[in-house]
C-alpha cells in the first residue's frame, strides 16, 4: 500500500492506496464518486473520464503508481451539482442527450475539458475531440450530443443565455408532444443517478461479491467440478455449483409453440451435465471482494469431454451432426407462411420478372456501455429480492422461480436497477438466476457485475439469419405478385423465444408491399455460439434486409427507380401485410412523395461529388414494425390521488435507457388533463414488482401502446371515482369521507388475434412505418464505406415527447450504420470488446441526420400514439448496403459490409 494525496474538486484527500487499483477504482470506492463510470474496464468507452492536472483521462487504465502526488482530479460531482448545474448539464438535459446516462458523465466531463481549451469548437472539433478520446455512446446517435456542447459553449461565451436554450412550457401546459426533458434528466447529467454497480458499493458490510466459474470451450460433457482449490483462496465464503441449486436448476424459456420440439427448459443456471455455449457458468465464487472472487474463479477446475462445437446453423443442421440437446433435434422449430394462391405458376409466367437473392446478417452484439450488474438479498417478509436490469420483471420472475425452487408469486420480488442500455439483451435473464442462487444458499446480500469480456460472452446476441427470397413482378407495372422465402435462424443454445423470432420472418420479410400470394418456411436451429436474444427490431431487421435489398435489386432487372419500384408495391387501401392483415394507416405513398424530390437532390449531389476513388451513392428502404406482443397482449397499472393533491402512478415500464419515465409521466399527464394537474405534481413508482402491477417487458415497441394505454385507463377510472355529482372533482378528503377509493387500476389489452399456422392473423393492432434514405461514399481502394447523411421519414403516430422520440430515431439510426458496416460477435475472442466488436464512435455516425414525422393518429393507441423503439432500425442498413451499390456496383449480401467484403463484391 501506498499513501496518496490528491485534490479531488477542490479538496484536499489523503489516501492508503494499492499501487495497482486504478484511479477509477480509488475514486469510486474509497471516494464514492459515483458519476466516474467503469463501462469497457479497457479504456475503449470513455465513461470514466477524469480531468487530471488539466488533461482528460481514462482512469479505468490508469494505475495509482502512476498518478503524481498531489494531482488534482476534477470529477463531475466537481462541474455541477443538481443545486447549481453547469451550462454542459443543462444543455445535455434540454437536449435529451442522456438517455440511458451511463456515458453521460464520461462525455460531460470530455466536453468540459475541451471548452477549457477552446471555447469556440466547430461541430467538426468536437466530433474529432469526442472521436480522439474515445467517448462512446449507444443510445443518442451521437448528434444530440454535439448540439448540447455547441449550445453550452455558446451560452459560456456570452453569446446565449441558458433562457435561450431551456425547455419552455407550452402556452397550454400539455406534456403531451412537447420536448419536455425526462424526470430524471437532472441526476443523469449530475452523477447521482446511481447504476447497479454505484449501488453495490453502498450495500451493507456483509455483502457477497460474486464471480462466475465459466466454459472456455463451446460444446462439452461434464464429468466433474473441483473447487478446493478456489475454496481455500483469498477472501472466499463458499463456491456453488449446480449441487447448490435448490430447484430445477433450469430457466423455461416460458413462451414455446406446440409446435416447438423441445419443452423450454433448456438452459441450466448452473450447467451440470454439458456446455452448450463458451462462458456458460459452472460455478458461483461467493467472497468478500470482487477482485477476490474473480481470482478464485480461476482455480475452480472442470474434467471435460470435448464434443465437436457448431458454431453456425449449416453445421448443426449436417446430417452427422449429434443432437446439442439430446432428444431434441437441432433443428426445433418451423413456421410455415402461406397466403393468397400458390406462388409457382407466377414465377414460371413469361410476363413477370424474378429476382432471387440469399443473405445473410450476422450475430450483432448489443454492446451497452454498462456490462450487465446486479444484486439480491432476503427481505424482512423472507422473499427473496432480485435487482437486475431486466425490462421484463413479472416475466423474469416466472422464468427463475422454478429452478431456484421457489413460487414466483408468493417468495419473489423482482425490481429493475437503473440501466445503463440494454437493446433488448435484457429481454432474457442474464444473471438474475445465478444472483438468486447464491442469496438463497449463503444467507446473505450478493453482488453480480459482469466485466465486458463477459458481457460480450455470456449475454444473448442477435441472432443471425440466412434468407433466401424471391420475388416475381409484373414486366410492364413492376407490380409484386408473388414471394416466395426461406429463412433460417441461428439461435444459438437456448430456444428462449426462438420461435416467437422466427415467426418475424413471416411478419416482416416482404413487409411493406401489398404481395398478394406468398409462400415460405423458416427454420429455428440450436446451436453453441452465443444464445440468441432480442434486440432491437427483433426479427425485422433481419427480414427486411433481405427483401429490401432484393426490391432495388428486382428494380435493376425491371430498369426501374427503386424508389418508384416501391411507391407501385407499397401498401395502399386493400392491400395487406404478409400477416393478411390490412394496415391501420396508410403512410407510405406520403413518405415516398416527401422523399421523391430528396432521393432525386441526393443522387445529383453524390454524381457530382464522386471522384476516381471515392464514389459516392444514395439508397432508399421501407421499414416496418408491429407494437406488441402476437395477439392479445395486456398490462395494468394504477393511479392514487394524494393527500397533498399529487397522483402518484405505479407502473412496471421496462427502461432499457429509452425514456420509460418520460412516457409514462407525458401519457398520464395527458389522461389527467381535466384535473388541471401540473406534471410536476405526478409522481412515479415504477419498475418493483411488489409495488406496481404487471405491465409486460419492454419489447416489441409495446410499452407506449400497451403499457400507456393502461396508465390511461387508471387515470381515467381515477377521474370518474373523483367526479362530483353536481360537477367538478372530490378532495382528497372528501374521497375519504364518501368511501371512494383514492386508488384506481386500470387495464387494457391489444384487439388482436394470434397467429395460425400459417402465419396468417392480426397480431398488432398498431404499427410503426418509416422510410430511410442513405448517402454514402465508398473509397474504392479500400473497401471503406463512410455514410456522410441519413434521412428518416417515420410515423409512429402521435408523438408523447419529441425529445425522447428524436433520441430514439438517432439512436436506432447510429446502430443501423454498426449493423450494415462493422458490429458482429462471431469470433468469440477478438469480439470481445467495444473496438473489435465494431461499435460505431463518433466519427463513424453523421452529424448529417434528418428526422421527419409523419404523426397519423392511431385509433387503438394511447391518445393516438403508436410505437417507436423497434422502428429506426428496422432497414436502414439495407438502405446504406444499395446506396453502396448505387455508388460502386458492389452489391453485399453477407453483413457486416466490411471493407474486404466490399472489395470482394467490387472483383464480381
Amino acid at each position: 500500500m501506498i499513501s496518496k494525496t490528491l485534490i479531488v474538486n477542490g479538496m484536499t484527500k489523503t489516501l492508503l492506496v494499492n499501487p495497482e487499483d486504478s484511479l477509477a477504482d480509488v475514486l469510486r470506492g474509497q471516494l464514492l464518486l459515483t458519476s466516474v463510470k467503469v463501462g469497457c474496464g479497457t479504456g475503449q468507452c470513455g465513461a470514466c473520464n477524469v480531468i487530471l492536472d488539466g488533461k482528460l483521462v481514462r482512469t479505468c487504465t490508469l494505475k495509482m503508481k502512476r498518478v503524481e502526488d498531489g494531482a488534482a482530479v476534477t470529477t463531475l460531482e466537481g462541474i455541477g451539482t443538481p443545486e447549481h448545474m453547469h451550462p454542459l448539464q443543462l444543455s445535455w438535459m434540454f437536449h435529451g442527450g442522456a438517455q440511458c446516462g451511463f456515458c453521460t458523465p464520461g462525455f460531460i466531463v470530455s466536453a468540459k475539458c475541451l471548452l477549457d481549451n477552446n471555447p469556440a469548437p466547430t461541430r467538426n472539433d468536437v466530433r474529432d475531440w469526442f472521436q480522439s478520446h474515445r467517448n462512446a455512446c449507444r443510445c443518442t446517435g451521437y448528434k444530440p450530443l454535439v448540439d448540447a456542447v455547441m449550445d453550452a459553449a455558446a451560452v459560456m461565451r456570452g453569446e446565449k443565455s441558458v433562457k435561450d436554450i431551456e425547455y419552455k412550457e407550452p402556452v397550454d401546459g400539455r406534456t403531451w408532444g412537447s420536448r419536455r426533458p425526462r424526470p430524471n434528466a437532472v441526476a443523469k447529467v449530475t452523477g447521482t443517478h446511481d447504476f447497479g454497480a454505484d449501488t453495490a458499493l453502498k450495500m451493507p458490510p456483509d455483502t457477497l461479491h460474486l464471480a462466475l466459474a465459466q466454459a472456455k470451450v463451446s460444446h462439452a460433457n461434464i464429468k466433474g467440478i473441483d473447487t478446493s482449490e478456489a475454496e481455500a483462496m483469498p477472501g472466499v465464503y463458499r463456491v456453488l455449483t449446480h449441487k447448490d441449486v435448490k430447484g430445477k436448476n433450469r430457466i423455461t424459456g416460458l413462451i414455446t409453440f406446440p409446435t416447438n420440439k423441445g419443452d423450454g427448459w433448456d438452459r441450466p443456471i448452473l450447467n451440470d451435465t454439458k456446455i452448450f455455449q463458451y462462458g456458460d457458468a459452472l460455478a458461483i465464487v461467493c467472497a468478500d471482494s470482487e477482485a477476490h472472487a474473480r481470482a478464485a474463479a480461476d482455480k475452480v477446475k472442470f474434467d471435460l469431454e470435448l464434443l465437436p462445437e457448431y458454431l453456425n446453423a449449416p453445421d448443426a443442421m449436417a446430417p452427422d451432426a449429434i443432437e446439442i440437446h439430446p432428444g431434441t433435434p437441432n433443428t426445433y422449430f418451423e413456421q410455415k407462411e402461406v397466403k393468397g394462391q400458390e406462388t409457382a405458376p407466377f414465377f414460371a409466367d413469361a410476363n413477370n420478372v424474378v429476382a432471387e437473392g440469399s443473405y445473410y446478417t450476422q450475430r450483432q452484439p448489443h454492446l451497452p456501455i454498462e456490462p450487465d450488474v446486479g444484486y439480491g438479498y432476503m427481505n424482512e417478509e423472507g422473499k427473496l429480492v432480485i435487482h437486475s436490469k431486466s425490462i421484463g420483471l413479472h416475466l423474469h420472475g416466472l422464468m427463475i422461480a422454478p429452478g431456484l425452487g421457489l413460487d414466483f408469486g408468493n417468495d419473489m420480488v423482482m425490481v429493475q436497477c437503473n440501466a445503463g442500455g440494454t437493446f433488448g439483451y435484457k429481454f432474457s435473464p442474464t444473471m438474475e438466476a445465478l444472483i438468486g442462487v447464491a442469496v438463497l444458499a449463503t444467507g446473505r446480500p450478493c453482488h453480480l457485475r459482469y466485466n465486458y469480456e463477459q458481457q460480450q460472452q455470456y449475454t444473448g446476441k442477435r441472432s443471425p439469419f440466412f434468407t433466401t427470397v424471391r420475388y416475381a413482378a409484373d414486366k410492364a407495372t413492376g407490380k409484386i405478385k408473388a414471394m416466395e422465402a426461406d429463412w433460417i435462424v441461428d439461435h444459438g443454445p437456448y430456444s428462449e423465444f426462438g420461435d416467437l423470432l422466427t415467426l418475424r420472418g413471416a411478419q416482416y420479410i416482404g413487409a411493406g408491399y401489398g404481395i398478394e400470394n406468398i409462400r415460405g418456411l423458416g427454420k429455428t436451429v440450436c446451436t453453441n455460439h452465443g444464445w440468441g436474444a432480442a434486440f432491437r427490431g427483433y426479427g425485422a431487421p433481419e427480414s427486411e434486409f433481405a427483401s429490401e435489398v432484393l426490391i432495388d435489386e428486382l428494380a435493376e432487372k425491371l430498369g426501374m427507380d427503386p424508389l418508384e419500384l416501391r411507391a407501385v408495391n407499397c401498401y395502399k387501401p386493400g392491400d395487406t401485410n404478409p400477416s393478411g392483415q390490412a394496415p391501420e394507416v396508410f403512410s407510405l405513398p406520403d413518405m415516398i412523395d416527401i422523399m421523391r424530390p430528396k432521393f432525386k437532390a441526393a443522387k445529383e449531389k453524390a454524381a457530382a461529388n464522386s471522384t476516381d476513388t471515392v464514389k459516392r451513392g444514395v439508397g432508399v428502404a421501407i421499414g416496418i414494425y408491429g407494437c406488441g406482443l402476437d395477439g392479445p397482449d395486456s398490462a395494468e397499472s394504477w393511479a392514487q390521488y394524494n393527500e397533498d393533491g399529487t397522483v402518484t402512478i405505479g407502473v412496471c415500464w421496462g427502461d432499457h435507457g429509452q425514456g420509460a419515465d418520460a412516457g409514462a409521466l407525458g401519457t398520464a399527464h395527458e389522461a389527467l388533463r381535466p384535473l388541471n394537474i401540473a406534471a410536476d405534481k405526478i409522481r412515479l413508482v415504477m419498475n418493483d414488482t411488489s409495488k406496481a402491477p404487471v405491465g409486460g417487458p419492454a419489447g416489441g415497441s409495446r410499452s407506449q401502446l400497451v403499457v400507456g394505454n393502461a396508465i390511461r385507463v387508471a387515470c381515467e377510472t381515477l377521474i370518474e371515482a373523483m367526479k362530483k355529482p353536481g360537477g367538478g372533482f372530490y378532495t382528497y378528503d372528501e374521497m375519504k369521507a364518501e368511501g371512494r377509493e383514492v386508488r384506481q387500476y386500470g387495464k387494457w389489452t391489444t384487439p388482436c388475434t394470434s397467429p395460425d399456422e400459417n402465419g396468417q392473423g392480426e397480431p398488432f393492432c398498431c404499427y410503426m412505418y418509416g422510410l430511410f434514405m442513405a448517402e454514402v461514399a465508398v473509397d474504392i481502394t479500400t473497401g471503406k464505406t463512410a455514410v456522410e447523411k441519413l434521412t428518416m421519414i417515420a410515423d409512429i403516430g402521435k408523438v408523447n415527447n419529441r425529445l425522447v422520440t428524436d433520441g430514439q430515431l438517432y439512436g436506432g439510426l447510429a446502430q443501423g450504420i454498426g449493423l450494415a458496416l462493422t458490429e458482429d460477435y462471431e469470433d468469440i475472442k477478438k469480439h470481445s470488446t467495444l473496438i473489435g466488436a465494431g461499435l460505431p464512435y463518433i466519427k463513424d455516425v453523421p452529424d448529417d441526420i434528418e428526422l421527419i414525422y409523419l404523426e397519423n393518429s392511431r385509433k387503438d393507441g394511447p391518445f393516438g400514439a403508436s410505437g417507436v423503439g423497434e422502428l429506426p432500425l428496422t432497414a436502414p442498413h439495407a438502405a446504406i448496403i444499395n446506396a453502396i451499390y448505387q455508388a460502386c456496383g458492389a452489391r453485399v449480401r453477407h453483413l457486416p459490409a466490411r471493407p474486404e467484403k466490399v472489395l470482394a463484391a467490387l472483383k464480381k
